[in-house]
Order: structure tokens, then C-alpha cells, then sequence
């Protein structure tokens, strides 16, 4: 389908190998040239200079020569796969990556949204990269991508999939207490399994589940029981919690008037034992919205 196109994998592979091949010869060659000056020059076998010379105009042009040309062809064969880096194919298919403390959000043309960013196999992916706090590294080793996401700052990143499978995505610049959890996945599908999963657009989960995913809950809260930066929200309904208010101990059972002040208010009673760090999403989300949460979160068991 793209016979010519040059993805970010062949663009970064081969400078990567040229510097290691270059960088491992200069090892070598330094490395020999002074165990045999060691060798040949050490002091029981000439314990005083036998060369009178104090240059040589030869040396010093290869020496001189060598680097720079070293030098000129790394920046060559760098810049020719930076280009290729920043020019996105055409016919691409664009998602939106939002990134935010502490997960990823992907959304695509239809409006359909993902934790994870599922993607065909063999066609071009461009990746609008988006931050709704603090700086961010949309990072995946498989593809050799890797570019910040900076908060009110356009940017971008593209890549393509040769094979199904999943790779690992990961956020590369600290951001705070959850940072090692901002873990997600590319899933490669094959076009027609893509197709199909994203004309489905997710008619059969639950509202509730679908605000989670798209305002990045899951990054913080488990629907399984595993405590992440936040507390697990698996069996949350009616259950006794101790929580601290203006820095009081207190326990609660949490009803609806305990989740909607956890949504507006985060840190107006927080879970003893984790951090005070979940933002507010007063203006963020709708009444009808936090219904659905409210209504999702009762069957969560």
C-alpha cells in the first residue's frame, strides 16, 4: 500500500548503527594503538626518546581531516532521518494523544476514545500530541518515536505498524508521583479487525466506563482492586473509608454525595494513605455526566 515510504524504524536504524560502527572502530583502533605504544615504548626498552621530531604535517591533516568528515556524514545521515521523522505520509491516520497525570487518552476522527491506541497494520499513524497539565514524553521504543508534549504547544509524531502485535508506550519525562504507572499500549490490528473495532465506537460499554477512559481516571484508580496513586475503585459503593478532612480523621461510607464531592471538591475528604493530588473536574463534567460515573461505579464489584 506504501511501497516507498521510509518509516520512522528504517529511518532511525541505520544512523544508530552507523554511530555504533563508528564509535566501536575508534574504540578498537585507539584502544590496540595504545596497548602496543605501551608494548613497544615502555621504559626498560627505551628509557630515553629516539625521535628528535616535533610534528608531522600528515598527522595532523588526517587527524584533523578524519573527525570532520566522521563528524559531517553523522550530521548527514541524523538530519536525513530527522526529516523523515517530521514529514508525515499522506493519507495518515490522525489521533488525538492526550496526555495528562497521570494516563493517556486517545481519540480519533469518529469520536470513538481509548485508553490505548489501537492502530491498523501497515498504514501511516499521525499522532496530534496534546498535554492538559505538565510537560510529557510520548515515547515508543518499538517505532523509535519519542517527542515531548508540552502543555499549550503543538506537536506531533507519526509511525507505522508492519506486524500485529502490541508494544509498549510509555511517558519519558517525570511528572510527578505516578509517572512510572503512565504506561499504555499500541495495539496493531489487521485493517479489517481495525475497522471494525473502530466503527464499533464502543456501543456496548458502559457510559460510565467510557468518562473514565476519556478524562484519564484509569491512570490513577483500578477497576481490578490494584492500588495505584489513587485507591481502587472496584467494590467502591458502600464502602467504609477513612478519609481526612481539613486534616481530621473520619470515616465515611461512600454514597453519591461522597462521589460527586470526590469529582468537584478532590481534596475536601481524601483517602487516608494516598496523596492529595487528583484535580477537580467542576466545568469538566455535566451532571448527566457524573450521573452516568455515579451509576457505573455502583456495579463495579
Amino acid at each position: 500500500m506504501y511501497p516507498d515510504l521510509v518509516t520512522t524504524t528504517q529511518a532511525v536504524d541505520p544512523v544508530f548503527m552507523f554511530i555504533f560502527g563508528a564509535s566501536l572502530v575508534l574504540l578498537v583502533g585507539i584502544t590496540l594503538t595504545m596497548v602496543g605504544f605501551v608494548i613497544r615504548y615502555r621504559r626498560s626498552r627505551a628509557p630515553e626518546p629516539t625521535s628528535q621530531a616535533s610534528s608531522n604535517v600528515w598527522l595532523e591533516i588526517v587527524w584533523t581531516v578524519l573527525p570532520t568528515a566522521l563528524v559531517l556524514a553523522m550530521f548527514y545521515y541524523g538530519w536525513s532521518g530527522y526529516l523523515t521523522l517530521r514529514q508525515v505520509p499522506r493519507n495518515a491516520l490522525e489521533v488525538t494523544a492526550t496526555a495528562r497525570t497521570w494516563s493517556w487518552s486517545f481519540t480519533y476522527a469518529n469520536g470513538r476514545t481509548s485508553p490505548k491506541l489501537v492502530v491498523p497494520v501497515g498504514r501511516p499513524v499521525l499522532v496530534n500530541l496534546v498535554s492538559l497539565d505538565v510537560l510529557h514524553g510520548f515515547y515508543l521504543p518499538a517505532f523509535r518515536v519519542k517527542r515531548d508534549v508540552v502543555p499549550g504547544m503543538k506537536n506531533y509524531a507519526w509511525f507505522v505498524a508492519d506486524k500485529p502485535g502490541t508494544y509498549d508506550l510509555f511517558c519519558s519525562v517525570y511528572c510527578g508521583t505516578g509517572h512510572s504507572s503512565m504506561i499504555t499500549t499500541v495495539e496493531a490490528l489487521p485493517p479489517a479487525r481495525f475497522a471494525a473495532w473502530l466503527q464499533q465506537g464502543g456501543e456496548t460499554e458502559h457510559a460510565g466506563k467510557k468518562l473514565l477512559e476519556k478524562h484519564g481516571c484509569l491512570g490513577c484508580h483500578s477497576l481490578d482492586g490494584t492500588p495505584k496513586v489513587g485507591p481502587s475503585l472496584k467494590g467502591i459503593w458502600g464502602r467504609r473509608v477513612t478519609v481526612l478532612t481539613n486534616g481530621v480523621e473520619r470515616n465515611i461510607t461512600v454514597d453519591e454525595a461522597y462521589l460527586r464531592r470526590s469529582l468537584l471538591e478532590p481534596n475536601a475528604d481524601v483517602v487516608k494513605g494516598f496523596p492529595p493530588v487528583m484535580p477537580s473536574f467542576a466545568g469538566k463534567l455535566t451532571d448527566a455526566e457524573i450521573k452516568a460515573l455515579v451509576e457505573f461505579l455502583k456495579g463495579v464489584r
